[in-house]
């Protein structure tokens, strides 16, 4: 039995039914829980959470989409009706603060659902994770097995640019044994993964080439070993650019998340 398997996480319900109360909701999102790739992020998260004494809670079955896609396809009925049953769901359990692995959960929960009547603390979990390392209660053994190694962040959109979060995960990752290199396009000027905008689910329009190709060509350029993310839609459209330039072999795309939990050795 992995370690991963050893953790137990509890629901609100299962929670709530024992008298206790968590600390955070951790809000997985739909890729984080259906997506396989995603899931090893939703992991590490859990991984982390759990060896800083963090008590929290995911909603599981009862968690549905945020309603980001169907808001940015333009789809506003949809939106509102999934932000609504949500807000029943969290105002049910007179949740407080969340966590998302996902910046587009994270934008939505933190500045949508207020307007529809769903005020919450939201973070990021590259925040918790910032927090949890200056706090002392999670340690990195060593840096972990970076040393020598290039990483360069990707900005996600709705973490970078619509929320202005950039410090967090460059922080967070300060503290690996390893050198953070800085794309041309980043922070303020980076440039999407083209994933945003319920883009990740229609097929390309025409022109020259992908976004996705365009932007992971711009980590290529940094030489970077690691191409880190903070957003499984990110990671999905950079692993997939890093396969059309036959560069699995040299550069892996990897969340912060996942980089913490392997420095700290959980």
């Amino acid at each position: 039995m992995s370690d991963i398997e050893r953790i137990k996480v509890p629901t609100m319900a299962e929670m709530m039914a024992a008298g206790e109360i968590p600390e955070i909701l951790f809000w997985v999102g739909c890729a984080g829980s259906f997506d396989d790739r995603a899931k090893k992020i939703t992991k590490a998260i859990v991984k982390i959470l759990h060896n800083a004494g963090v008590k929290f809670a995911v909603l599981g079955a009862e968690e549905s989409c945020t309603g980001d896609p169907a808001k940015r396809a333009g789809n506003e009925f949809n939106f509102q009706m999934q932000a609504m049953m949500n807000i029943q769901v969290l105002d049910g359990y007179e949740i407080k603060k969340i966590v998302t692995g996902c910046p587009h959960c994270f934008n939505t929960l933190k500045n949508e659902y207020p307007e529809l009547g769903g005020n919450y603390e939201v973070i990021h979990h590259t925040q918790l994770i910032q927090d949890l390392i200056k706090s002392e209660k999670l340690t990195l053994k060593g840096g972990g097995g970076f040393k020598g190694k290039k990483i360069t962040f990707h900005d996600p959109c709705y973490l970078g640019r619509a929320n202005d979060v950039y410090e967090a995960p460059r922080s967070a990752m300060e503290k690996l044994d390893a050198e953070l290199v800085e794309m041309k396009r980043c922070k303020q000027n980076g440039l999407c993964c083209g994933a945003g905008g319920a883009q990740m689910f229609k097929e390309a329009e025409k022109g020259d080439k992908e976004i996705n190709v365009e932007r992971t060509g711009d980590a290529i350029d940094t030489q970077a070993n690691i191409i880190a993310t903070g957003c499984p839609f990110c990671n999905t459209m950079m692993t997939d650019g890093v396969k059309h330039f036959e560069k699995e072999a040299e550069v892996k795309v990897m969340d912060v998340a996942e980089l913490i939990a392997s420095a700290a050795d959980l």
